[in-house]
């Protein structure tokens, strides 16, 4: 009786158990809805502060309550990467993962760190001076101000001229008036002479309005103009605008227009599958292959069920390369061995189309697979990269879907932060998400991949490390109802082919090999992270 009773405790626990993780992994999430479709740019009602300043001292003697809960949301400025501990609770490992933690400092003997400490530092100031200017510094406008300015938008092309929008002055009646102006990088002038205005410094960086009437000194500064005299492609320049009494400062952004990559969409729409757009014109497909060109044949003859005039960029570094040939297909070849990024690197620089689909040499398509459905996302909303889904041989489809952060840190460096998981559900896409890495079946714009590129010093293992360099860069989606079926990787030992065997030589290397602390010296010194922690 006694056994059958602790058997019944032990089914009522595991049964409570598998309840619970059951409705924490099943059970509806509360993730909120973004729209990120394209809408006629709105100017908004208020511009809010990134950052709040400390509160000023004359306020110290007033009592305050501290919200912890709040507190613990602002930045510390002193990350930690620690693995968070956990309920142990059956299959845990198997639904949410493993949870790690990881020091990429590890990566370097004690000896060389303190050196690359150095290197590294030197190197992220010289980072930060190129990618910081003015424009980054807070500026407040105080409210018993009586000036009116332009508080930010105001903008200028290198040594060109603008009439400076939006300045007034709303005081108290008095005997005279007197505006003054102050920049660093170029000078005003007026476009036109008011009467009764008072105007001194012309051409000059400091100018002066002065005179008895307020309606004539807010007329004259609607025709007062900047110049910019200091050339400089990228900055700003802050301008000091003060009356009696009261002083105010903006700043005029110099720079030249980013020169705009068009791409033509094609003379008409409705491509292969008759849908909206002429894929074709649109989207490049681009791959990587090494040694398994029967897989990467299968996928070329499933792509051109669906898409045959599609154009499919091959990147190869086979030891003895074959010939892929056809229509609409181009081949590159590499050094034997040159690596998985600069494969994706060579591949993406020759697609000359709005965007890319990034396929591996195994993915075989579907009538799953519309590529129409990725490009109609990308063209009605603001996202630079939107993920698939692959289909494994055993039927589980695979969304890798990764949120990524980077929290800072000290002078030892930033904490790398990655979670499974998405942000928020796209509006009018119900089957789409927003996050920060996808799964390596993705279509992107082709200039932004461009922009953040590949290191080919990742030459076997890599993936999420592109999403890492892109982090601030690209805007990234995840679209469960586009799949890509991934061949089968289950072959008995002694039926693989020389070519199977050298593949797995190189895609999976033993323990032995150096690749995971090549990649763990990049985190810590190319991005300036300190740790990492995921599941």
């Amino acid at each position: 009786m006694h056994s059958v009773q602790k058997s019944l405790c032990a089914l009522l626990v595991l049964t409570a158990s598998l309840a619970f993780l059951y409705l924490h992994v099943w059970s509806p999430k509360p993730y909120s809805t973004v729209d990120l479709r394209h809408r006629p740019e709105q100017a908004p009602d208020q511009l809010l502060k990134d950052h709040l300043p400390l509160p000023d001292n004359k306020y110290a003697h007033i009592a305050f309550r501290v919200k912890e809960e709040i507190l613990e949301l602002l930045p510390k400025n002193s990350c930690k990467c620690i693995a968070e501990p956990s309920m142990n609770l059956p299959f845990q490992r198997q639904l949410f993962g493993k949870v790690y933690s990881l020091d990429f400092a590890t990566a370097f003997s004690p000896s060389k760190l303190p050196d690359i400490n150095h290197k590294r530092e030197q190197e992220y100031r010289s980072y930060w001076r190129r990618s910081h200017s003015p424009a980054d510094q807070l500026l407040i406008v105080q409210a018993n101000s009586p000036l009116e300015y332009p508080s930010q938008g105001v903008e200028v092309r290198p040594l060109q001229t603008i009439l400076i929008p939006g300045l007034s002055l709303q005081a108290v009646d008095r005997a005279s008036y007197r505006i003054n102006l102050s920049a660093t990088m170029g000078t005003f002038d007026v476009a036109a002479e008011v009467e009764g205005v008072k105007v001194e410094g012309e051409g000059e960086m400091h100018l002066t309005l002065s005179g008895p009437h307020l309606d004539n000194i807010n007329r004259q500064m609607q025709f007062v103009t900047y110049t910019n005299t200091l050339f400089h492609p990228n900055t700003v320049d802050t301008v000091q605008f003060s009356t009696d009494g009261h002083q105010a400062t903006f700043i005029i952004h110099i720079r030249h227009v980013p020169t705009p990559r068009l791409y033509n969409p094609g003379s008409s729409r409705g491509g292969e599958s008759g849908a909206e757009y002429n894929i074709s014109t649109l989207v490049t497909i681009a791959t990587k292959t090494f040694l398994r060109y029967d897989k990467l044949r299968t996928m070329i003859d499933s792509v051109r069920k669906f898409y045959p005039t599609v154009t499919i960029i091959i990147a190869d570094d086979s030891q003895t390369p074959e010939r892929v040939e056809g229509p609409y297909i181009e081949q590159y070849l590499m050094p034997f061995g040159k690596g998985w990024f600069a494969g994706r690197n060579l591949a993406i620089s020759q697609v000359t189309t709005k965007y890319v689909l990034w396929v591996d040499d195994d993915f075989i398509f579907t009538p799953r697979t519309k590529v129409e459905k990725l490009v109609d996302v990308l063209e009605k909303t603001s996202l630079d990269l939107v993920g698939g889904a692959v289909r494994e041989i055993t039927g589980y489809t695979n969304t890798y879907r990764q949120r990524i952060s980077v929290q800072p840190g000290d002078e030892d460096g930033d904490c790398l932060w990655i979670r499974q998981g998405y942000h928020h559900v796209i509006e009018g896409f119900p089957s789409c998400v927003v996050t920060d890495g996808v799964i390596n079946f993705f279509l992107a714009r082709t200039d932004k991949v461009l922009q953040v590129g590949f290191d080919p010093r990742l030459s076997r293992v890599a993936h999420l490390e592109f999403f890492i360099d892109g982090l601030g860069v690209l805007h990234v989606g995840s679209c469960s109802n586009v799949v890509v079926d991934h061949a089968s990787k289950i072959k008995l030992p002694w039926l693989k082919t020389d070519s199977e065997k050298q593949y797995a030589k190189f895609r999976y290397p033993n323990s032995s090999d150096n690749s995971m602390i090549m990649k763990h010296s990049f985190f810590y010194f190319k991005n300036r992270l300190k740790c990492m922690t995921g599941n």
